[in-house]
């Protein structure tokens, strides 16, 4: 697993921003039964730095928590049978790891929502990164069964890990 992490605040947090997120994503890809190696690339902005992103590329003029940008076509989530058929589309020519996609995390959204829910910034930030994951391997929570099975997924994966509220 590998997990490419930019910070363009001058913030940090008081934990290994990379070696966290590296661990959620080796248990979410671990849980979904994911046959490859992966990369993901993860941003880690401020408010103000996610509106814009989130208006640039989603035409929404809003600060968000989160911002998922898939790289593969599921037809299903954490169905990799179109990345077996496809391998030069998705598959890193140099390492053979699968390019998930990329991430953009809001660190004052981490913060307030921390708080906000009473748990520590560690699980803050774990759940983010578990939620913006399963949206890069196609999970979705647009209706009610779709949120069922995505936010229990994400649950599991934490729990799997400790990381409780």
């Amino acid at each position: 697993m590998t997990f490419y992490v930019e910070n363009e605040t001058q913030e940090s947090f008081a934990f290994d921003e990379k070696q966290l997120a590296e661990t959620v994503a080796t248990a979410v890809l671990a849980s979904e039964k994911c046959p490859y190696e992966a990369s993901v690339n993860l941003l880690i902005t401020d408010g103000e730095g996610i509106r814009e992103y989130n208006r640039d590329y989603r035409d929404i003029d809003a600060e968000t928590d989160v911002l998922s940008f898939p790289a593969v076509d599921y037809e299903r989530p954490s169905d990799f049978s179109l990345v077996k058929k496809m391998p030069a589309a998705y598959l890193d020519q140099d390492t053979g790891e699968l390019l998930l996609g990329d991430i953009i995390l809001n660190a004052d959204r981490v913060r307030l929502q921390a708080q906000e829910y009473g748990h520590s910034l560690v699980r803050e930030y774990a759940f983010l990164l578990t939620h913006s994951l399963l949206h890069l391997l196609g999970y979705d929570h647009m209706n009610e069964a779709e949120e069922k099975e995505m936010f229990g997924r994400q649950e599991a994966v934490l729990e799997g890990l400790k990381i409780t509220r």
